[in-house]
């Protein structure tokens, strides 16, 4: 007989999902999912682009739901389908009152989809993107941090407003350099895996006000519904797992993380 899996949490406090792919999920209908998320007190969600094929899809849903907004960006796994082109259709999009954020971008050297310097130019330009339109960036970095450093130290000081390095599992070193920057670090259902001691390590020395929360759904869904297609509903799990960590009640983390992704990404007051 399989163990019954646990209620997923409700707080009193609202949530702001940070980073997700409503396009990219299917086990449910998106009414559905944002309906369960509501259920969960998961009041606004960002919903993150990530290739050419769906800069578009991401402001159409945003444009169909209230509680929904997105950004405009390619991921390093993408970097070499980057163009004059895709790049116009970028800043174009930027101009667009749903559009939150540059991102994701950023370094990928551990699936190496691309060629690096590809990658290192993507990057550059987008974060100049950024730079020039005020907008915060939501950065992808993995086994690359040493040219993370690098960029980021050319080119951070002109990004007023920063932004997150999202699902972040990497060195302590630029955990360091990115929050002095001025950074946030997001997390996910990775702090929930058995064999993640060095995230958990990274999120006990991070300040609550530079946290952010995300799903990163439908990937890295968090214990206890590993298995399943990952969700925004999942949030509250992300939640109860950082407050753990940090020693604090949910109570008392909510408010802090939930201003800090409001004001990051200028949304309104949560409702309720």
């Amino acid at each position: 007989m399989s163990k019954k899996r646990p209620e997923i949490p409700v707080f009193d406090h609202a949530l702001i999902e940070t980073h997700c792919h409503l396009d990219y999920l299917k086990q449910l209908p998106i009414e559905e999912i944002l309906a369960a998320a509501a259920q969960r007190r998961v009041q606004q969600i960002v919903t993150i682009a990530v290739a050419p094929g769906n800069l578009q899809a991401v402001r159409k849903i945003a444009h169909t739901f209230n509680q929904v907004w997105c950004t405009q960006g390619i991921h390093p796994h993408e970097a070499e389908g980057y163009s004059d082109a895709v790049e116009a259709e970028i800043v174009d999009g930027l101009d667009d009152d749903r559009v939150v954020a540059v991102g994701e971008i950023g370094l990928d050297y551990y699936y190496d989809n691309a060629d690096r310097g590809v990658q290192r130019t993507v990057f550059s330009r987008q974060l100049q993107m950024a730079a020039e339109h005020d907008l915060p960036v939501v950065i992808h970095t993995r086994e690359a941090d040493d040219d993370t450093i690098a960029i980021l130290g050319e080119i951070a000081p002109s990004i007023a407003r920063k932004g997150v390095i999202h699902s972040f599992t990497s060195s302590p070193e630029l955990a360091e350099f990115c929050l002095e920057q001025g950074f946030h670090l997001g997390f996910n259902g990775i702090i929930t895996f058995n064999r993640a001691d060095n995230v958990r390590a990274i999120v006990e020395r991070t300040p609550l006000e530079r946290i952010l929360l995300e799903t990163d759904s439908p990937f890295l869904t968090p214990v206890p519904y590993r298995g399943k297609e990952n969700a925004p509903f999942y949030l509250p799990f992300i939640a109860q797992k950082v407050a753990d960590i940090k020693n604090v009640a949910v109570d008392e983390l909510l408010p802090v993380v939930t201003e800090s992704s409001r004001r990051l990404f200028k949304l309104p007051e949560c409702p309720g």
